[in-house]
């Protein structure tokens, strides 16, 4: 037996499976800037990385938001790895306030400085990525309709790593905490070396 449901229809479940299916999924927490300078930082759900040369991210924007708005203004925006230690702070930055409010300062983060952009990065962020946009594409259905939703792409630029991550010239994932979003209303997953497996590309 299966569940099947046609989601125009409804799911008829608790809580809707898609998001939790399609996971868990990297945390797209993203600093930005307004034209006037006010910063803002949030969580992102809908995040990944989508090409190695250039290297591009995107996120998706269900509904126009601060984070959206600034990037169209600016074209600019840093994403900040959230790893255990950080995952309070991020809770914190979901809050919907006034675009004149920073997140930065209700979750008590620091900034630190970019190379690059003039958005800061996440001081207590082990990662960050400087981005310039590339693309903004608000999204349709099937019957050609635009939604409430937008895709912001953007070419990481500059990339940020703290050293005690890289072991022996390579990224240590396994060890880097990184924390990951499920489904529901409160699933979050995280990495460590008991998840890792090596699986090599078979030979041409």
């Amino acid at each position: 037996m299966t569940h099947f449901y046609e989601p125009k229809l409804g799911h008829q479940l608790k809580h809707d499976p898609f998001n939790a299916i399609v996971g868990p999924r990297p945390i797209g927490w993203i600093s930005s800037q307004s034209a006037d300078g006010v910063l803002n930082l949030a969580p992102y759900s809908f995040f990944n990385a989508f090409n190695y040369v250039p290297p591009l991210i995107g996120f998706s924007s269900i509904g126009r938001k601060d984070s959206l708005n600034n990037i169209e203004a600016t074209g600019e925006f840093v994403w900040n790895l959230v790893t255990q230690p950080q995952v309070e702070a991020m809770n914190q930055t979901c809050k919907a306030v006034p675009p004149e409010v920073s997140e930065f300062e209700i979750a008590g983060l620091s900034t630190a400085p970019s190379r690059l952009v003039s958005v800061p990065r996440v001081a207590e962020s082990p990662v960050s990525f400087e981005c310039r946009c590339t693309q903004i594409l608000q999204m349709k259905n099937l019957q050609g309709e635009s939604i409430e939703t937008w895709m912001i792409f953007g070419e990481v630029i500059g990339v940020h790593i703290e050293e005690r991550l890289i072991s022996n010239g390579i990224y240590d994932t396994a060890n880097a905490q990184h924390v990951m979003r499920g489904g529901g209303p409160a699933d979050y997953f995280s990495i460590g070396p008991e998840q890792l497996f090596k699986l090599y590309r078979p030979a041409n």
